[in-house]
């Protein structure tokens, strides 16, 4: 083997190594709880270091220092965060239901996690290889959902309440077009397979790889897909039930000391996680983005992506503003359906359409044609202009 290949292989080597020490039988065992102990550490490691750099980045664009007095330029900010939750006073309202007000934040959590299992972080790096990865994935994640439910409901608190059903309304009204926006990857691979839809994406043109997001339903599946994860992670422009803390605090009214805690690691894990699944469909998982570059370790390449990722949505929540409810929900059903359920029609016909340019053409303008009319009628029907300020007599 060479050095480049043991570089690209050297966790997969090290989790045969260990498990070396076990009896046989044992083995498959050992391997797998290595698996689960890699991203039970890796991730919330991640989560960790995002939680600076977004509080750093902020800061910057926001001509402030953001964290600089826990440590070295503020880096253990996270460290004094966790401590900070753990000794906090978890207080229960003496009315909640105390059982499903301690499950709520742990199903989120758990759910998160589960979505891990199948996204492949590497060249044979993934926790279970099943043929149905992308159902799998978003059955698991209608599980927040429910979460979320129960954090309002068990609150016996109507904002706590009103602040989870708004929530869900927000997250089931992305979800559709999430799910259709990654369908067009199902149809195009054959297959529903994460690390088949990745090693579709593995060759090359020349130096140029084939990516999904090259080509016209590609970017607008990406484009769709980029814009449902922001509303289903709760993160700017779509931070509504994030911005209830101007009020009150949305669904977690009632949450204290570490089960808010594990509430803020479960929404950034879930940012981590859809990332990795939209770079996983639409930007070829852990290929490198040209040929010469393929001498460098496929997981440094899925991790180095995922920090883009991570900045691009540190970029937006810095710059956009909140939406409305009402322009959130019309977008999501007036646009982002509409789109998306086109974008499955133009992933066919590019599909059967052969190879040549006319299909390049034919499939461009006709989603540049549908975004065209669809903003266009959004953009009347919102009656959008100067804001008129009225006072009470």
């Amino acid at each position: 083997m060479s050095f480049i290949q043991s570089m690209d292989q050297i966790f997969i080597t090290l989790q045969h190594w260990i498990a070396g020490f076990f009896p046989l039988w044992l083995q498959p065992a050992v391997m797998a709880i290595l698996a689960v102990v890699a991203i039970l550490g890796a991730f919330p490691a991640i989560f960790a270091v995002t939680t600076v750099l977004e509080r750093k980045g902020l800061g910057r664009m926001q001509n402030r220092l953001g964290p600089n007095r826990v440590g070295p330029l503020g880096i253990l900010q996270p460290v004094a965060d966790g401590i900070k939750s753990l000794t906090k006073e978890d207080i229960v309202p003496f009315t909640a239901d105390g059982l499903v007000h301690f499950l709520a934040p742990l199903v989120l959590v758990t759910a998160v996690f589960l979505g891990f299992a199948v996204l492949p972080v590497g060249r044979n790096m993934v926790l279970v290889n099943m043929d149905a990865g992308l159902f799998f994935f978003f059955a698991i994640g209608a599980s927040v959902e429910l979460s979320i439910f129960m954090a309002g409901w068990s609150s016996r608190n109507k904002y706590s309440l009103l602040g989870a059903m708004r929530a869900i309304a927000q997250m089931i009204s992305y979800e559709v077009p999430l799910l259709l926006s990654s369908v067009v990857a199902v149809m195009i691979t054959g297959s529903l397979s994460t690390t088949k839809i990745v090693e579709a994406q593995g060759g090359f043109t020349g130096i140029f790889p084939h990516w999904y997001v090259f080509t016209p339903w590609g970017f607008a599946g990406f484009i769709l897909f980029v814009i449902a994860a922001l509303a289903e992670t709760n993160r700017s422009p779509f931070d509504l039930p994030e911005g209830e803390s101007e009020l009150v605090a949305g669904y977690f009214t009632e949450y204290s000391g570490f089960k808010f805690a594990l509430f803020f690691l479960g929404e950034y894990l879930g940012m981590l996680s859809i990332a990795g699944f939209g770079i996983t469909l639409f930007l070829g998982g852990w290929g490198a983005p040209f040929s010469f570059l393929g001498f460098i370790p496929s997981w440094l390449w899925f991790f180095l992506k995922l920090f883009a990722a991570i900045s691009f949505f540190i970029w937006l929540r810095g710059t956009l503003p909140r939406l409305r409810q009402d322009q959130l929900m019309n977008f999501a059903w007036k646009f982002m359906l509409p789109m998306a359920l086109l974008n499955l029609v133009v992933a066919g016909a590019w599909r059967f359409l052969g190879e040549g340019w006319q299909r390049w053409i034919i499939c461009s303008v006709v989603l540049l044609a549908a975004y065209f009319l669809l903003g266009r009628t959004l953009m009347r029907h919102q009656k959008l202009g100067p804001r008129s300020y009225r006072y009470a007599e």
